[in-house]
């Protein structure tokens, strides 16, 4: 985002958590492992994320759900209850 936008362009990771309706420390975890690009920045190091990576990242996540679910289709089975499972 250019300077001088009503959008910030730099994110805390409590701000990522709100957008993503995670926890701040799932997003945390999401920068350590690299998932989600974001700079340190101050003398304490604080991690920002960029809002432009973050669309990235969101971008990214619906195309790896649509590979699973390509690789797993969904198939109704006639005894199953009305419960739904956790997919993993």
């Amino acid at each position: 985002m250019p300077l001088g936008s009503e959008s910030p362009r730099f994110l805390r990771l409590s701000d990522v958590a709100d957008v993503l309706n995670v926890s701040e420390r799932q997003v945390y975890a999401l920068v350590r492992r690299g998932d989600l690009p974001a700079i340190r920045v101050g003398g304490r190091g604080v991690w920002r994320v960029e809002a432009d990576a973050l669309e990235r990242f969101i971008t990214d996540q619906y195309a790896a759900a649509r590979d699973h679910i390509a690789a797993h289709p969904f198939v109704e089975d006639a005894d199953a209850d009305d419960d739904v499972s956790a997919d993993t």
